[in-house]
């Protein structure tokens, strides 16, 4: 590694250390090693301007708008009716309906937070009039919002898309399997703590109460059905689908369900603009920094790393596991995939990995980190819902945390719950 490999290196790690957010401290540690290396500084601009101009980035602002769509309008309050119809009647029932509820939610959304505030508004106030610890629901909440990437669509799988020229759908199908299995997961936790602390059991399942919340709910539920459905019979692509999420929820949202008034859009809009011109920057950054990265053979030194402590394809994914939620912890999602994608999805090739398992593997790992301390925003949200502190959280969410880790065991274990959907729709 020559010495413009470790200047770029260094400098980021110190901009982090001393606060500076990560989309800067990328420009700045590429700016000090493309001088220290002579290479002509319109390399940068170049680099900048490159990374933006992609078809699929298109995607990104469409889905933030269709989740602030989704959180303001009562949509999110019939997906929660609709799951406690169902569920309901459970031991400790109204935390499995919040896991469902954040569940289907984010099928209409692919955010982490938008899923965590919509959905923790309604359930909070409910489950607090059950008499449900608050601490615990945090918990619930917070981990209830990491499905909100996993499951599509998916505005992390789209990132990661486009730093490793993967196919969108494929990655989109491939987080199908694993957060339909994490929600079971989820719930199965839920039920057990719920039996061990002795929590209510509320009455019984009541079909005609289950009938009518879905026709309350239909339409909300029939959204991921269109958009889903779409994506993988190849009526439209991924970024398509954005466009008609939009529509679609503005729709339902202002002319169907009527909870959505023409003043409300400008500041929606507001919203979404400035958090896509944050991830722009971001991904700008991201794309200069993975450029030299590649161009100081970085990846290579890396490789050989870790082909010395691993000696197989299951120590691999274990290590990289490891690296991966660390880096969940303490970064976003979104900065750990635009930076590692580039490096570590080749390396995972040469282990024998599906390139789609590997993407699905790290993505729901990185998940992990936005309801585990100290990065933690689901957690944040919650318990800016809630009122909690995060040290009383992150006791009762620990089971939860675990169950999820299980889940990314079994997707390295076990490719099939990961490509089986992208092979079966090729």
């Amino acid at each position: 590694m020559n010495s413009a490999a470790i200047v770029l290196i260094v400098v980021m790690l110190a901009c982090l250390v001393i606060g500076v957010p990560i989309s800067w401290s990328l420009m700045v540690s590429s700016a000090v090693a493309v001088l220290s290396a002579g290479i002509p500084p319109a390399v940068l601009c170049q680099r900048l301007f490159t990374s933006m101009d992609a078809f699929t980035m298109l995607a990104v602002p469409l889905f933030l708008v269709a989740g602030d769509i989704m959180a303001k309008g009562s949509i999110s309050q019939r997906l929660v009716d609709f799951a406690d119809a169902l569920f309901g009647h459970l031991r400790g029932g109204m935390a499995v309906v919040a896991i469902v509820a954040c569940t289907i939610f984010a099928a209409l959304t692919g955010s982490a937070l938008a899923t965590t505030a919509a959905i923790g508004a309604i359930m909070y106030p409910a489950m607090t009039a059950k008499n449900y610890p608050k601490d615990y629901t945090s918990a619930v909440l917070a981990i209830g919002g990491t499905l909100g990437p996993v499951i599509p669509p998916s505005v992390v799988f789209i990132f990661y898309a486009q730093s490793t020229d993967l196919s969108v759908v494929d990655l989109f199908m491939s987080g199908l399997g694993p957060g339909l299995l994490s929600c079971i997961g989820m719930s199965v936790v839920a039920v057990l703590i719920a039996i061990r602390s002795h929590m209510p059991k509320e009455g019984h399942f009541d079909g005609r109460k289950a009938l009518h919340a879905f026709r309350r709910a239909f339409f909300a539920l029939l959204m991921p059905i269109i958009i889903l459905g779409g994506i993988y019979s190849g009526v439209f692509t991924a970024t398509e689908s954005a466009g008609i999420a939009v529509v679609y929820g503005l729709v339902v949202s202002m002319f169907i369900y009527r909870d959505i008034k023409p003043r409300d859009l400008l500041p929606m809009f507001k919203n979404t603009a400035k958090t896509t011109a944050n991830l722009m920057i971001l991904i700008a950054a991201a794309n200069v920094f993975g450029y030299l990265v590649g161009y100081f053979n970085i990846p290579k030194v890396l490789t050989a790393f870790v082909q010395t402590y691993a000696h197989s394809k299951l120590a691999f994914l274990l290590i990289v596991g490891i690296i991966l939620l660390i880096c969940g912890m303490f970064m976003e999602a979104i900065a750990v995939v635009v930076i590692l994608a580039p490096i570590l999805a080749p390396m995972a090739v040469t282990f024998g990995v599906d390139p789609i398992q590997f993407g699905c593997f790290m993505v729901f790992i990185l998940c992990l980190g936005i309801a585990t301390p100290p990065f933690a925003p689901s957690m944040f949200v919650a318990c800016g819902i809630t009122g909690e502190p995060v040290t009383k959280v992150t006791k009762k969410i620990m089971p939860f945390i675990i169950e999820q880790i299980i889940v990314a065991v079994l997707i390295g274990l076990v490719p099939a719950l990961s490509v089986f959907l992208p092979l079966l729709f090729k």
